[in-house]
């Protein structure tokens, strides 16, 4: 996923769960790994497969059917306790016979717990369910709110614990399942699952599909809509509505080699296809990671390719995240990590170590604003985390991310990138289809990488990196040649030179991220004299354009505003609202923020409600 910020919603959840598989794929509980955010009893009930017969309402904005769940029972326990979230139940049967259920008290975020009565020889849960007013999880889109403006749109974003408001299931990243699904949608739209999936509109609006490979909860996804596809190459292909899908495809050339690439680094594509999902505006986050099938935020879409590096992320998952799981929210730098490391390879292996070198420091800067934003002794600048009580989205910022891939980026410096690389494809090759938690990751990295080597254990310094606060005193940080000349015209055009005399030829995205990173506050002839030449105001590039209108709401360049207005009421993605309205929330323009706000609310995911209404109307939930 890149990237998800959700505010913090304070709970309290006691439970446990673990899950992970063979390669063979078949599940194995381990009961020593306690999640606090699941309320399941998926540690002694083994939960083998899921079947789920559902209809999509758009009417009622309701998805309604069944879910069976193939249960073992070895440890004779007397119920079967799965998450829910605002749920409605309205029968369930245990091999066949309907049975009384109870629920567990509502907890703020986590939901009630399901408890059905079970017995030792149980083997088949058949629950008969409706979603609630409020599923964290879906976004029903009118015809207005999409790309093509004639027909809904339904998606769903279950990470981190979200899928328990769309299914009654064991909702933790360590309880692994198959699954299989039929899906009734109206007529002519198309229904997607994170599993194989048609590639066309069939006439009956009836779908079936299949995940044959284990996979945890928030990695279940459906999307439904007016969809298009379109091959790339024989295992590679991109949907989208069909206003979107030529552009889509023409951004999408170059993923089928992305894969090859990826597998030369880190071993096989496991997964069979790759496709990717361009969602409509709504969509609050870059992109996740749903396997077969990831979905992706429609600011990508630049026409030139240069947003790509966000689908190499969303790919790495496949091995990072996908493959292998944290077992725990605590454990979620051992999913983002390790991706945005295999991203920055991946990336460097499709360019050149210029390219790369980028990406690296702009990933400092992100890191260097995250500590300073949560404070340099904040326990939740630590890798593993403690959220305890807490919303496990609190975890779900820039320290997993770039601290942890920064972790990994000095372990390959100390020990060389040949023997990082062989290390990574035993790791994902032997942990394929499993979960696992920082401590047993720092055992196998002792085992096979440190092999007890004092000098190079001390130079690492893990725990630091792990247990301790802030950014490290050994974090690496390159100086990328191509940023010194990006300083040198910045520097210039400080110091008065005519913005046509800047050596910008050929710059990259991140060139011009960096080049707008480091301004000061700029007086209101410097935003024009440089919009004048380089167009940021009507720029196609979402990166630039967010980044420029938060520069122009500082400077109060009111040019830049009804290009603002609009960036604002089609684009959904959180990585580029939260700034805007954070600023204008801070610069004095709390007004024209709740006024830009309550017109664009409702094209806004949930997640994004959540977030913007405590941020700009004051709300806190």
């Amino acid at each position: 996923m890149k990237r998800l910020l959700t505010m913090a919603i304070v709970a309290g959840v006691f439970a446990s769960c673990n899950n992970t598989a063979t390669k063979e794929t078949k599940t194995v509980q381990d009961s020593s790994v306690k999640d606090l955010h699941t309320q399941s009893n998926a540690d002694v009930v083994k939960l083998k497969h899921l079947h789920l017969d559902i209809a999509v309402n758009f009417d009622t904005k309701k998805i309604a059917g069944s879910a069976t769940w193939d249960i073992e029972n070895p440890e004779k326990q007397q119920q079967l306790v799965l998450d829910a979230y605002q749920l409605s139940v309205d029968s369930i049967q245990v091999d066949g016979k309907t049975t009384s259920y109870v629920w567990g008290p509502s907890l703020p975020h986590v939901g009630s717990a399901l408890k059905i009565p079970i017995n030792p020889e149980s083997k088949k849960v058949v629950i008969y369910y409706r979603t609630g007013d409020n599923p964290r999880a879906l976004q029903w889109l009118e015809p207005q709110q999409t790309n093509g403006k004639k027909h809904p749109f339904l998606y769903t974003q279950s990470e981190s614990i979200y899928a328990r408001s769309w299914i009654p299931c064991p909702d933790g990243p360590g309880i692994r399942f198959t699954y299989s699904a039929r899906v009734t949608v109206p007529k002519g739209l198309m229904a997607l699952m994170s599993a194989e999936n048609p590639q066309q509109v069939n006439d009956s609006g009836v779908y079936n599909f299949k995940m044959d490979m284990p996979v945890p909860a928030y990695l279940m996804a459906l999307a439904v809509g007016d969809i298009e596809f379109r091959n790339i190459d024989e295992r590679t292909g991109v949907y989208a509505e069909p206003t979107m899908i030529e552009k889509a495809r023409y951004e999408f050339e170059e993923v089928g080699k992305m894969v090859q690439t990826a597998e030369k680094l880190y071993g096989p594509y496991r997964w069979g296809r790759y496709d990717a999902l361009v969602l409509p505006p709504g969509f609050p986050i870059g992109g996740m990671e749903n396997p077969k099938l990831t979905f992706c935020t429609p600011t990508i879409i630049a026409g030139d390719r240069s947003l790509m590096n966000l689908i190499a992320h969303e790919l790495a998952h496949n091995w990072s995240g996908n493959l292998v799981t944290n077992a725990t929210w605590n454990d979620f730098w051992l999913n983002e990590g390790f991706t945005v490391y295999f991203e920055r390879r991946l990336t460097e292996a499709m360019t050149d170590k210029s390219y790369g070198d980028m990406l690296w420091e702009l990933g400092y800067q992100d890191l260097e604003k995250e500590v300073n934003d949560l404070g340099k002794d904040s326990k939740d600048t630590h890798l593993k985390l403690d959220l305890t009580g807490r919303d496990p989205d609190d975890g779900l910022t820039d320290i997993a991310y770039e601290k942890g891939a920064a972790l990994l980026k000095l372990i390959e410096i100390n020990v060389g990138r040949e023997k990082m690389d062989a290390f990574l494809k035993t790791y994902f090759d032997e942990h394929a289809f499993k979960t696992i938690t920082t401590e047993q990751f720092l055992d196998y990295l002792d085992a096979n990488l440190i092999k007890g080597d004092t000098a190079l254990a001390n130079k690492i310094n893990i725990k630091a990196w792990v247990y301790g606060p802030g950014i490290p005193a050994n974090c690496p940080r390159v100086s990328p040649e191509r940023f010194i000349k990006v300083d040198e015209a910045r520097s210039a055009f400080l110091a008065g030179k005519p913005v046509k005399e800047l050596q910008t030829t050929g710059w990259s995205t991140n060139e011009w991220l960096h080049f707008l990173r480091k301004m000061p506050k700029l007086n209101l002839e410097q935003m024009k004299n440089l919009d004048d030449v380089y167009h940021f105001t009507t720029s196609g590039n979402s990166e630039i354009a967010d980044l420029w209108y938060t520069m122009s709401i500082a400077s109060d360049y009111k040019t830049a505003y009804p290009s603002m207005d609009n960036f604002l009421s089609r684009v959904g993605r959180r990585k580029f609202l939260e700034p805007l309205y954070e600023e204008m929330m801070a610069t004095g323009k709390q007004q024209m923020a709740k006024d830009i706000y309550n017109k664009y609310r409702m094209n806004y995911h949930p997640l994004a409600q959540m977030t913007l209404d405590r941020t700009v109307l004051g709300i806190k939930k």
